[in-house]
């Protein structure tokens, strides 16, 4: 393949676009640091508000306008000027919606994610979670401010039934956690049936037509698929209604997937008896949203798989995807992204 020019669109540490740069010499990369947001923290892709100078704004779309290959997605407003656009590698997995709003779902434009970066870090989040809900911290942290030393018997994680919606990378994670702690794990699929290397980690798959009956038997439900038309309200009143009482629900996915409003009566009626939400419908979580003072509620401002790790992770599957792609070998690059099922 000819050279290729490759566009940072996202803030990237200097570490990371000289990986980049030392990739191949039939690569061009452009990355002009002050014509992108200052971060507000390691791994941050969107950076701080910034308004660019009209001079700034012509040459960051002179810059995208030469390139086939940008690092992240660009935004609405300057997609037009992408003509040679062939490939974007993003910085998220579940980026199906974005792609879709951006138009790229309708052109010959190859997407691939991050898919995999995240499965460790977010499942130590529900861990976290998880083990803090069913060992009690909040009783032991206040029985400590208390100056109180009372023995008292709390229940175990290990033999507990955990219900994973979805059965990819993120329920892998979760899995390999929760058979670490001897717990029961089903997970929910759109295709029970597929071949998957962690299929080892699930009691059980089972389709989504028995979504209700699986929730009947948790202890405690995670939450990982992305937001498609598929998933849109996957988790309402009914489900919510077919969990047992008390039930802890963790959700790592999307926020559109879940009824908010239902969660939230479930919540109050201690029907769901703990929540931890990396996510929400709407983002960030409007201040007068009833979630932020329910005190059966952690709630994690979509950070949870953000690790001081991530962006040599995403760089290490582009630089795969970048050699598959320069030797023409496009069938061999990871996570690309299947524009039909949108994740």
């Amino acid at each position: 393949m000819r050279g290729q020019t490759i566009f940072i669109s996202s803030p990237l540490e200097a570490e990371h676009v000289a990986r980049i740069r030392a990739a191949s010499p039939a690569v061009t990369v452009l990355h002009e640091p002050a014509l992108l947001p200052p971060i507000r923290y390691i791994g941050d892709h969107k950076g701080a508000p910034m308004q660019r100078t009209a001079d700034q704004q012509r040459r960051w779309r002179e810059l995208l306008a030469q390139a086939e290959i940008v690092w992240d997605l660009p935004a609405a407003e300057d997609m037009p000027f992408a003509a040679k656009l062939r490939w974007v590698q993003t910085t998220s997995t579940g980026v199906g919606q974005a792609v879709a709003k951006l138009g790229l779902d309708r052109r010959d434009v190859l997407i691939t994610t991050a898919r995999g970066v995240h499965a460790g870090p977010l499942a130590e989040f529900v861990f976290m979670a998880l083990l803090a809900h069913f060992r009690e911290l909040a009783l032991l942290q206040a029985e400590q401010r208390a100056h109180r030393w009372v023995r008292a018997c709390y229940t175990e994680v290990a033999g507990r039934t955990l219900v994973i919606i979805g059965a990819g990378d993120l329920a892998r994670g979760c899995a390999k956690l929760a058979k670490a702690l001897d717990m029961r794990v089903v997970a929910v699929a759109r295709d029970p049936g597929k071949s998957r290397a962690h299929n080892a980690l699930f009691d059980a798959v089972v389709p989504a037509s028995e979504l209700n009956a699986a929730l009947a038997g948790a202890d405690a439900v995670v939450v990982t698929v992305p937001h498609t038309p598929a998933t849109e309200g996957m988790i309402g009143r009914a489900q919510f209604a077919a969990m047992r009482p008390g039930v802890a629900f963790v959700n790592i996915g999307r926020g559109q997937v879940v009824d908010e409003a239902a969660l939230i009566d479930a919540l109050r009626a201690g029907h769901v008896g703990f929540a931890a939400l990396d996510v929400a419908a709407v983002e960030p979580l409007p201040p007068d949203n009833p979630l932020w003072d329910l005190p059966n509620v952690l709630i994690s401002p979509h950070s949870a798989s953000t690790v001081t790790t991530e962006n040599a992770k995403i760089t290490d599957i582009f630089l795969h995807n970048l050699k598959c792609w320069l030797d023409g070998r496009a069938g061999d690059m990871r996570n690309v992204l299947d524009k039909t099922l949108m994740y």
